[in-house]
């Protein structure tokens, strides 16, 4: 059984056309790593999963088994369907705590206690009473999110970025919370354009998305064939130009 099996993905916002016919399998209780240049369109991947506003999704998105895709996003989150961002917002008004709170109202009480179980765990207890991601560093906010994600126990989580901005030993803790909520039950895939947080994975898998589709797929020795050579030995054996619109263009809007 796949925790995430997406098949034909497109996607385009507006009249710019991102993602080209994805396909794209991880299944329960491995961890994938999505890699790829600025613009490649691997955060359109992430949004259109999810159902983002904005974006026109077609193909299918599956989350063990049970079909997503066209589906309100409270929808994906109750199939199972969990997205880190690549930059949590921060939430005035509302502590971890509290929120913590609400999410075991709605999946029962061994939702609140996992979740207070590894804000213990991942140094955070201090931060139950602040408001959610306010004030709090990036590695920080991180945690917040690892913290939320073991609560909930999803069947697939889609990490966007999830060493984006961080420092080397940031990197490190967040990837290790990442290693420890690996289960028979979830599938991971995390999104990234540096090899750096691979040092800290144990990968199953290793894609390669360019210009909106997956060009290629190996094990962790194509993460290190990037690491030296970089995405432009792909782009030089595939005859692809640089890419040019795509998710960079988005987060311009």
């Amino acid at each position: 059984m796949s925790a995430l099996a997406i098949s034909g993905l497109s996607a385009r916002f507006g009249e710019l056309q991102i993602l080209d016919g994805v396909d794209l399998d991880v299944p329960i209780g491995e961890l994938h790593v999505l890699m790829g240049p600025n613009g490649s369109g691997k955060s359109t991947l992430c949004h259109a999963a999810m159902g983002r506003p904005g974006y026109e999704a077609t193909g299918s998105v599956k989350v063990n088994g049970v079909e997503v895709l066209g589906k309100p996003v409270e929808d994906r989150a109750r199939a199972g369907l969990f997205e880190g961002f690549q930059y949590p917002v921060e939430v005035a008004g509302v502590t971890l705590r509290e929120l913590i709170s609400e999410m075991a109202l709605v999946g029962g009480p061994e939702v609140g206690e996992r979740a207070l179980q590894a804000a213990v765990d991942l140094d955070l207890e201090p931060f139950l009473d602040r408001f959610v991601n306010v004030g709090l560093s990036g590695g920080e906010k991180k945690k917040s999110e690892i913290v939320q994600l073991l609560g909930l126990s999803p069947k697939a989580a889609i990490l966007d970025e999830i060493d984006s901005g961080l420092d080397v030993d940031a990197v490190r803790d967040v990837a290790g919370a990442v290693e420890g909520m690996r289960s028979p039950d979830l599938g991971v895939l995390v999104i990234t354009h540096y090899a750096r947080v691979l040092r800290y994975l144990d990968v199953d898998r290793v894609h390669v998305m360019m210009k909106g589709k997956i060009v290629r797929t190996g094990g962790r020795e194509l993460a290190d064939e990037l690491d030296a050579v970089g995405y432009e030995g792909i782009r030089n054996e595939l005859g692809l130009e640089p890419e040019e619109t795509g998710d960079d263009f988005l987060k311009g809007l």
